[in-house]
């Protein structure tokens, strides 16, 4: 499951990801930060489920951080994309594929988004939520 992990100002000096992880034994994944002096967002791949997830999830609004699921990362506007595969090649982790149908496939456990995709598709078709 995925998060994005908001930090106020308060919050943002402590430690509170990686006590999540030693206190509740999950291994957490960050795919993306942001963060400046005032404030920070972290988006994370939590690879838990049921009660396990809802107690890291308790643990960072226990600490302070806004904590929101991420249903969709990313968007293919169909009506623009030509199937060109433009995307595909550049992909790291192989997240998007071309279907024999030359239609783009995207595979959302894959993604770390690192919007390679973004910059290699010609018509400005995919964009990240």
């Amino acid at each position: 499951m995925r998060f994005r992990l908001i930090y106020n100002h308060k919050n943002l000096s402590k430690p509170i990801l990686a006590e999540a992880i030693l206190k509740t034994k999950v291994l957490i994944n960050i795919l993306e930060a942001k963060v400046t002096p005032t404030a920070g967002e972290i988006m994370v791949d939590v690879p838990v489920e049921g009660e396990k997830l809802r107690e890291v999830i308790r643990f960072f609004e226990d600490a302070g951080v806004t904590v929101k699921e991420v249903a969709q990362i990313l968007e293919i506007d169909m009506g623009r994309c030509m199937g060109c595969g433009a995307c595909v090649s550049p992909c790291p982790t192989q997240a998007l594929k071309l279907t024999k149908d030359w239609e783009i496939e995207f595979d959302e456990k894959k993604c770390v988004r690192c919007m390679i995709c973004v910059d290699a598709c010609p018509v400005k078709a995919i964009k990240f939520t």
